[in-house]
């Protein structure tokens, strides 16, 4: 007879009622102490579940003491005891931990592949949804009725576009408009010098936005708010209350805020309240542009799509989607395109009215940040982790590449085209261009981490929000 677990012969053999194996009775009783289970097929086993095996009596010497040989033996008996239960245990668990990794292999295979398919189908809803329109009834609420057209803008809107760009003369007159008397110079952007730090208003926010006066801020906040900041009072002047939403970018339309949350709502204030809420993207709203006629509006979502909306009955009117998340998107100046940056790099553009994809550019690197020059054939595009601005001509499809030292997290454009400022992890930075020499130069660099930018009236300040979340102004004294 063999004990089951040392495999040697047992001094005191037991044998075991549930699964009728031999144990030396010390080990088997230690077992039992410990898992209260048959060792063999793992039934529930107890001490008078073992019946003493009746051999030749043998008989023990005293206990020996350590100074000997027998007692050394002794000793090295009860170790190999110890370890061969060890022993035993880890066998078990090793056959029951690589059953159950065989199993959770197993099963994430299988959810793996749920995923792709679920990807799969959703991937092809939302081109389905891009092809369809779908319309609510007449007596829906704000919100409610919903147009999603992957293919043209109503009627009334195409005429109020096409009557903004030929009242205005945009693409004609653009580019031959002369510089603004009181302007700022590059004397003034060289002599610039912070004239206001607050306290951190908005603490990790990257959203900034300033009315048309210069004198109020729009500015993201912690979850579920954004801050209006007073430059003259230098205060608080109120929050908008997001719900559970982060506000991720924003916008002045006259006298009220247009904000888009990390939720995926576009929402409108006034007066601190809530206003409308124009849709809702399938995750985060990531940037809103507002059309130069004014009554339309776009955002853009990681949900792969920009929304249209007529601000005149804060509806939906067009859903366009895309191959990529799109991380910022603005309006040509001109009105009738629309770019968006997309996190793999590609930058596209579309026809305002029609919904078309008209032409494309690689940035080569997720879109950190994009700006429309006013003169409408540039556009600056900074990528994520990289520290040059690309500026591109739009007629040309050619690009500068500018090193500015830093990160850029935001550009923004003056009214002229002359001054492009950038906004990055370490400094502040003005690039200008002379039309005479065909050249870039860089008036002024501050050491100012900021995550976004804004000029202020006549470029003859520039209100940065720094990382911190305070508010940082630069102008001449």
């Amino acid at each position: 007879m063999l004990c089951a677990i040392s495999g040697e012969a047992p001094e005191v053999p037991v044998a075991s009622r549930k699964s009728g194996n031999v144990f030396e009775k010390r080990l088997i009783e230690a077992y039992i102490a410990e898992h209260g289970t048959d060792p063999v097929n793992g039934e529930e086993l107890s001490i008078e579940d073992l019946v003493e095996l009746k051999t030749a009596r043998v008989v023990r010497p005293r206990p020996p003491t350590m100074t000997s040989i027998p007692s050394l033996l002794s000793a090295f008996q009860n170790e190999w005891d110890a370890l061969a239960l060890e022993t035993y245990t880890l066998k078990q668990q090793l056959a029951q931990t690589r059953q159950e990794l065989s199993t959770a292999l197993y099963q994430h295979d299988a959810a793996v592949r749920v995923i792709a398919r679920v990807v799969k189908e959703r991937d092809e809803a939302r081109d389905a949804l891009s092809k369809i329109t779908i319309s609510a009834g007449s007596g829906a609420s704000n919100g409610d009725a919903m147009q999603v057209d992957g293919a043209s803008l109503p009627d009334a809107l195409v005429e109020k576009i096409d009557e903004t760009h030929l009242r205005d003369r945009l693409s004609s007159t653009r580019r031959k408009r002369p510089v603004p008397e009181d302007w700022a110079t590059e004397e003034n952007i060289q002599s610039f010098e912070s004239t206001l730090t607050t306290d951190p208003v908005a603490p990790g926010s990257r959203t900034l936005a300033l009315n048309q006066a210069g004198d109020m801020a729009l500015l993201g906040g912690e979850e579920g708010s954004a801050t209006l900041y007073s430059l003259p009072q230098k205060a608080v002047t109120g929050t908008l209350d997001l719900e559970k939403g982060i506000a991720t970018d924003g916008l002045w339309w006259n006298d009220r805020q247009v904000v888009a949350t990390s939720t995926g709502a576009v929402k409108v204030f006034e007066d601190v309240k809530e206003i409308a809420q124009l849709g809702s993207h399938a995750g985060a709203a990531t940037a809103v542009s507002l059309h130069p006629c004014g009554d339309l509006l776009a955002s853009t979502g990681v949900d792969k799509s920009y929304m249209l909306y007529d601000l005149s009955t804060m509806k939906v009117v067009s859903h366009i989607f895309t191959e990529t998340e799109l991380t910022c998107g603005e309006f040509h100046p001109d009105g009738h395109l629309f770019a968006a940056g997309g996190r793999n790099g590609e930058i596209k553009v579309f026809d305002v009215k029609t919904g078309q994809n008209v032409a494309n550019f690689d940035a080569e690197g997720p879109v950190q940040a994009f700006s429309f020059s006013e003169n409408g054939t540039w556009f600056a595009v900074a990528t994520k982790g990289e520290t040059s601005v690309q500026i591109w001509d739009i007629r040309k499809s050619k690009i500068n590449q500018i090193d500015v030292g830093t990160s850029v997290n935001d550009l923004k454009w003056d009214y002229t085209a002359r001054f492009l400022a950038a906004a990055g992890s370490g400094s502040v930075a003005v690039l200008q261009y002379t039309k005479a020499s065909k050249s870039w130069s860089e008036p002024i660099r501050k050491a100012v981490s900021a995550n976004a930018l804004h000029w202020g009236v006549n470029a003859k300040s520039l209100v940065l929000l720094e990382s911190s979340g305070s508010l940082n102004v630069l102008s001449s004294f």
